[in-house]
């Protein structure tokens, strides 16, 4: 009996090259096709005011003081530079006199530079804190704003 000897055949090869070119230019087909839906993850109903846009226009402007990189202080409304001691009496003056004048709470808005020393913007809210002023707000400004 004689019987076939069949030769092995080779494992056959899977290119991998061509199956990584089909799945990239798949990939970016799906990326040009797709459409990103921006979905809000909180749905939020805020109530509204008709009374809320109003408000503004009746309040007072808030007193200004500017510190400025080198520690100078601004104060009033011509802007001009003064000393710390100067600002005191200034400040005390202005708060009585908006608070005779005005129905509302004085404000007093602090705008320091960014590089201002930290120990000036103290002193100009430790003031704040002895004229009684309730509302206080502080913001920065670059130094080439003026």
């Amino acid at each position: 009996m004689r019987f076939l000897i069949r030769k092995r055949r080779a494992a056959p090869a899977v290119i991998i090259v061509a199956l990584i070119d089909v799945l990239i230019v798949l990939v970016i087909f799906l990326l040009a096709t797709m459409t990103f839906k921006q979905q809000p993850l909180v749905k939020l109903a805020l109530p509204e005011s008709s009374q809320g846009l109003k408000s503004g226009a009746n309040e007072n402007p808030p007193l200004l003081v500017t510190i400025e990189a080198n520690g100078t202080i601004r104060f009033g409304p011509d802007n001009l530079a003064i000393p710390i001691e100067t600002f005191r009496n200034r400040l005390l003056l202005a708060v009585e006199k908006q608070r005779a004048a005005a129905t509302g709470e004085v404000k007093l808005a602090i705008r320091a530079d960014k590089t201002a020393p930290w120990g000036r913007i103290v002193a100009v809210m430790d003031v704040a804190k002895e004229a009684n002023l309730k509302i206080l707000s502080a913001y920065t400004k670059d130094s080439g704003t003026r």
